[in-house]
């Protein structure tokens, strides 16, 4: 498979239509392809989310990252729009539900979209996929240390969202969860609460805890990165889209 792509900025209709920036990668060929929205974490739509774009577009799917703190002002700096976005306690629920469903609209427009939809997020986008999965119609989900889908945030933490348990019995794919075993947000034993509620639901779920990986450990711009998890990580990535993305 050649990795020749087109990458750059583009426009997408969000939630109640708002226009939002999105960095958009699809590759050259005529190639039929899945899609996969990636939602960015708390810290804001950034220069490694664009790196992971690219990566997906080179192993042959069309990808997007919508900017979910496009709201917080044309021409500002995405550092500024996530401060922002935190003040207000991040993003609400629903409207994170129509930004996703809007890029995915986007990318079942392109030519050779074959029509299924992936998701994945890393950190406060690991909730969101969740989140997510749980609203729409979706073909595949990659929760990567998505944290407070079973525990409220603490206190003092500047996302004010509620827990998601409740949400499982709509989970409409099969769900991929990557986690740190050093982890805290969330911690292993909330992850073994959410995968035997997916047990007694009988959702189609692969969990998967890394030992001597922390919150993080994708982040390659982050002390945080463990690059062994991050490379057996990207592995199981790549093996569960390919069952459930393909044409």
């Amino acid at each position: 498979m050649g990795d020749a792509m087109w990458a750059g900025t583009v426009t997408i209709p969000g939630y109640e239509q708002a226009e939002l920036e999105a960095y958009l990668a699809r590759p050259l060929d005529d190639r039929p392809r899945g899609g996969v929205v990636v939602i960015h974490h708390m810290p804001g739509y950034d220069e490694a989310h664009k790196e992971i774009v690219r990566r997906f577009a080179a192993n042959g799917y069309a990808a997007i990252c919508p900017n979910l703190y496009s709201r917080e002002g044309a021409g500002v700096s995405p550092d500024d729009q996530a401060a922002a976005a935190r003040a207000k306690g991040g993003v609400p629920d629903e409207q994170v539900v129509g930004d996703v469903a809007g890029a995915a609209g986007y990318l079942n427009s392109l030519d050779h979209a074959n029509g299924k939809i992936g998701v994945i997020g890393y950190c406060s986008g690991g909730r969101q996929t969740f989140l997510v999965a749980c609203s729409l119609d979706v073909d595949a989900a990659v929760d990567c240390y998505g944290a407070f889908v079973v525990n409220d945030p603490p206190a003092q933490f500047p996302l004010k969202v509620k827990p998601l348990l409740s949400k499982a019995p709509g989970l409409s794919c099969p769900l991929l969860g990557l986690f740190g075993a050093d982890d805290s947000h969330p911690a292993p034993d909330e992850v073994a609460v959410l995968s035997a509620e997916l047990d007694k639901l009988g959702k189609e779920h692969e969990f998967h805890t890394f030992p001597g990986a922390g919150h993080a450990f994708f982040s390659v711009d982050r002390p945080a990165y463990r690059p062994a998890a991050a490379v057996e990580g990207w592995k199981k990535i790549f093996a569960f889209y390919g069952r459930h993305l393909a044409a």
